[in-house]
């Protein structure tokens, strides 16, 4: 627990603290409070202030800063400008001059739209997020600003609060879509937001996932893409998951040829073969019948592995007698399923 230039105690960005009106007489909210609904960092908006007089009109008893409503639209207004990539100190001129606070009390919850740049085009003015948790928005303008420290924060505050699965269902995976579809609307221009994202929530991952469990004969899972496959996220939160469980994991990734897939079923016998597909194109039912039939053991008690199709390729290609789990929760309980059962 940290506390801000305020006095207000913070936690991580995007981290919530308690409410500004559970606290009787503040009159407005603290740079921290404000940080966490932008999805920023504290320092970014105190430097905000310093720097181009986006500052609150009033000030605590002691001197800190107590945003209100019509303060928060300023600064709301500054995110959505400079993430279409206007510089900031016009970004704080427009921001300044332009009307459209709002009037209300900063006591009441302030949702956080990002309104287009007026007078220019919304190509880049922000991600149509629709009705999401108040977190995509703030992990959404993170990402847009390359602003790799925010990312961070409000990433692994939206895990550590919601947990994993809920956590990449409800906020990351939302997120996630929201920028691909970005970078296709606008002729490819977002790549980098995308992979700059992609990387965070990997990063994450890693960080909340616990050590891998120790291998157990008939427990562990082999996760791989198909061949031609390269889009690894999914796996690696199924990892991740898996591991919070104490269930032993072995990840290969992207692009694992046929022939080392199957190797690698021979050599370690694992429960489950989860096998990913973001495309139809790679969803190779050849492979998934064969990763099935490899058998291993003793004759007279030979086992062989629990495949499940994982990712939307397999859709409308799902082969027969093999498991096709739709979500990421259904994944799991697959998995511990043919582990456990």
């Amino acid at each position: 627990m940290t506390t801000d230039d305020d006095g207000a105690a913070s936690g991580p960005p995007g981290h919530p603290g308690p409410p500004d009106a559970a606290r009787p007489g503040t009159g407005g909210l603290t740079t921290g409070e404000v940080a966490r609904r932008l999805g920023v960092a504290p320092t970014t908006v105190r430097s905000w202030d310093r720097r181009y007089g986006l500052g609150p009109a009033a000030r605590s008893g002691g001197g800190h800063r107590r945003w209100t409503a019509a303060d928060l639209a300023r600064l709301e207004r500054m995110c959505a400008l400079t993430a279409t990539g206007l510089p900031p100190a016009e970004a704080a001129r427009l921001a300044l001059t332009e009307p459209g606070p709002d009037p209300r009390p900063a006591s009441v919850p302030v949702p956080v739209p990002v309104p287009a740049a007026r007078g220019r085009s919304r190509a880049g003015s922000g991600l149509r997020l629709g009705d999401v948790r108040q977190e995509c928005k703030g992990i959404a303008r993170a990402a847009l600003r390359l602003d790799a420290a925010a990312l961070d924060g409000l990433l692994t505050a939206a895990v550590a609060e919601h947990g994993l699965i809920a956590a990449w269902t409800e906020v990351l995976v939302p997120t996630l879509r929201a920028v691909g579809r970005k970078w296709e609307r606008e002729g490819e221009r977002y790549v980098e937001v995308e992979h700059f994202l992609s990387w965070h929530v990997s990063g994450a991952l890693r960080r909340y996932a616990p050590a891998t469990a120790a291998d157990r004969p008939g427990a562990t899972t082999v996760l791989a893409c198909a061949p031609a496959e390269h889009h690894t996220l999914p796996l690696e939160v199924l990892a991740a998951a898996l591991a919070e469980r104490n269930l032993p994991v072995r990840m290969f990734g992207g692009g694992l040829p046929a022939e080392s897939l199957a190797a690698v079923v021979r050599r370690t016998g694992p429960a489950v073969v989860g096998l990913w597909a973001q495309a139809r194109a790679t969803a190779n039912r050849p492979l998934a019948r064969h990763i099935a039939a490899i058998e291993w053991g003793v004759r007279g008690a030979r086992g062989g592995p629990a495949v499940l199709t994982l990712g939307p390729g397999w859709a409308g290609r799902t082969v027969p007698g093999l498991a096709c789990p739709r979500s990421l929760a259904e994944a799991v309980a697959a998995v511990e399923a043919a582990v456990r059962g």
